[in-house]
Order: structure tokens, then C-alpha cells, then sequence
């Protein structure tokens, strides 16, 4: 069913059904005119049907992590909102989009690349680094990961099984310094030992 079919025959449904937030009820009645209205006004329907496809064709893009959050250095970005999202509307819908499970802020921090160092699309052909300093890893006080999703926020199957490398790793190869280097995408490295488990 197209998002506009969707919002004809189940608009009123979805209103009643997801409670509206503290200041919202203003705009849940807007909606509720805009819908009763719509079934007496044909360039209404109309309008609603186009703006409801439009709407969904621009979702698409939040599948990019870059299309929303707070922008960081290097092409990295983050949020803030978790799953605690209050009126912030693009934000919900992008985690609804791209990351279904995020959870709330007070208990996990996430930092997003969609785009390598060059600004280029990442592409699991290359190979990328992500360097640590020694005494620098993420300061947490669970646990931390870098984790490799495709295009659709799924993981991609590949020849180690393996989807992401952090602290649940107990073989992670540092070096004589005490950095620590993680590499992902490109060929599979020919040394075991760099095989973590």
C-alpha cells in the first residue's frame, strides 16, 4: 500500500491510537480537520495523496546518517534524542527509517559515517581504519563497538562472520604503543592473527 493510500484509510486510526504529546493536541486536531475535510474536496485528496508521496520519497534519504543528527568532524555524526524524541519529528522518523533500536541517550551513545576521511560514500570494497591512541579507546562504562551495517542498516554476511570489534573481543592485536587499530571492508587479512574473535 502506497503511503498515500495509507493515510486516507488509516489516518484517523493512527491518531486515535498513538496518543499525542504534551502540546500536540492542537495539531492532532489540524490533522483531524485536514482528513475530514478530504473526503469532501477533491483537490484536497489530491493534494494530500502527492504531499504524502513526496513525504516518503524524502525518508528514503535518511537511511544516511549524515541527513540528520549533529554533524561532527572527519563526517562523523551523532544524536542526542535517543529514543526520547519528544516533538523533534525528522528525528523520529530517521531513527523509524535507519535504527529502529536505538536506545535512550542516558544509556548509549552513537556515532554514525556514512562518507570516508575524503568525504567519499564508504564502500565495504576499500579498506578503512579507525585508529585509537593509546589510553584514548571510547570511555564507557558497558561496553563499546564499531560496527559495519550495509546500505539498508542490516548486516552484510562476509567471509569471518564477524559484524563488529570491541570490548567483547578478547584477542584485539594493539600495538607495541598501546594503540589500537580496527580495520574493516577490502579483502580479508591473510595473517590470523588479525582475524579477532
Amino acid at each position: 500500500m502506497d503511503p498515500a493510500a495509507f493515510f486516507e484509510v488509516f489516518g484517523e486510526e493512527v491518531l486515535d491510537e498513538v496518543p499525542p504529546l504534551p502540546g500536540e493536541q492542537a495539531m492532532y486536531d489540524w490533522f483531524r480537520s485536514v482528513l475530514q475535510t478530504d473526503a469532501d474536496a477533491p483537490k484536497i485528496t489530491a493534494a494530500l495523496k502527492q504531499a504524502a508521496l513526496d513525504a516518503d520519497a524524502m525518508v528514503g534519504e535518511l537511511f544516511e546518517f549524515r541527513n540528520y543528527g549533529i554533524p561532527l568532524a572527519r563526517h562523523w555524526s551523532t544524536q542526542h534524542t535517543g529514543a526520547a524524541f519528544g516533538t523533534d519529528y525528522l528525528m523520529r522518523t530517521a531513527v523509524g527509517k535507519s535504527n529502529i533500536f536505538v536506545n535512550t541517550a542516558n544509556e548509549t551513545t552513537y556515532y554514525y559515517q556514512d562518507l570516508d576521511d575524503q568525504g567519499e560514500r564508504l564502500d565495504g570494497s576499500n579498506t578503512y581504519t579507525v585508529h585509537f591512541k593509546a589510553g584514548q579507546l571510547p570511555p564507557v562504562r558497558g561496553f563499546w563497538s564499531l560496527t559495519v551495517y550495509d546500505k539498508h542498516h542490516f548486516f552484510h554476511p562476509n567471509e569471518l562472520g564477524r559484524f563488529s570489534l570491541g570490548t567483547k573481543n578478547k584477542n584485539l592485536a594493539y600495538g607495541q604503543d598501546g594503540s589500537l587499530t580496527l580495520g574493516v571492508g577490502g579483502e580479508v587479512p591473510s595473517d590470523p592473527a588479525l582475524h579477532a574473535n
